[in-house]
């Protein structure tokens, strides 16, 4: 009976690239950094908020030095300034393009007082699960497995210019006789530390 309820430490794997372009650690502690509505892979567009919050978890606790503007307090401010309509267009031509519109993001800069702009993106969410069986047919394992791809881009909201980017890709993958799986939240979480951790 114990070997059922038993499971094995999660064996985790990650990739890592990241690209500095032109931003240092004083940029962003001196001008702050702003996360806009992440965007999301077909099927997983209502984990859009849980991405933002989770990710923003991770960066608030390993970086406290940051002038950080987390979604909703950027969500508002752009609502309060009336540019709704115009935020929607320019992640809705992200989507199309991998471009954010120069001068939106200079009025979302403003009224986020943010220099930075943060855009998130789930590149790739998947879980998986398969049996193992022993002696009689009975099923002993399930090796249980959850991969998610996450990019971050960082904008400059006074010229239009990407000033730094990184993707990441992490599975976690173990031997468990319980239903459980690896929560999205703890992938993203993972996922995060490891950007967080590149950052100027």
């Amino acid at each position: 009976m114990a070997l059922l309820g038993a499971c094995s430490a999660p064996q985790i794997k990650d990739t890592t690239q990241v690209s500095v372009l032109s931003l240092t650690h004083q940029n962003l502690q001196q001008f702050g950094l702003a996360f806009l509505t992440p965007s999301s892979i077909t099927g997983q567009e209502e984990d859009k908020q849980a991405l933002a919050l989770s990710f923003f978890e991770v960066i608030e606790t390993a970086r406290p030095d940051l002038k950080l503007i987390p979604l909703p307090m950027a969500l508002t401010a752009i609502n309060r300034a009336g540019l709704a309509g115009e935020y929607r267009y320019m992640l809705d031509d992200y989507r199309m393009t991998g471009m954010l519109d120069r001068d939106g993001l200079k009025k979302i800069g403003q009224a986020t007082g943010a220099r930075y702009l943060a855009q998130l993106k789930l590149a790739g969410f998947r879980q998986e699960s398969k049996s193992r069986w022993g002696a009689l047919g009975l099923r002993i394992f399930e090796t249980k497995s959850t991969t998610a791809r996450l990019f971050l881009q960082i904008w400059d909201s006074i010229d239009g210019s990407i000033k730094w980017e990184g993707a990441v890709e992490v599975t976690s993958a173990y031997d468990s006789a319980r239903e459980e799986n690896v929560t999205f939240r703890s992938i993203v979480e993972a996922c995060a530390r490891l950007l967080v951790e590149r950052l100027p």
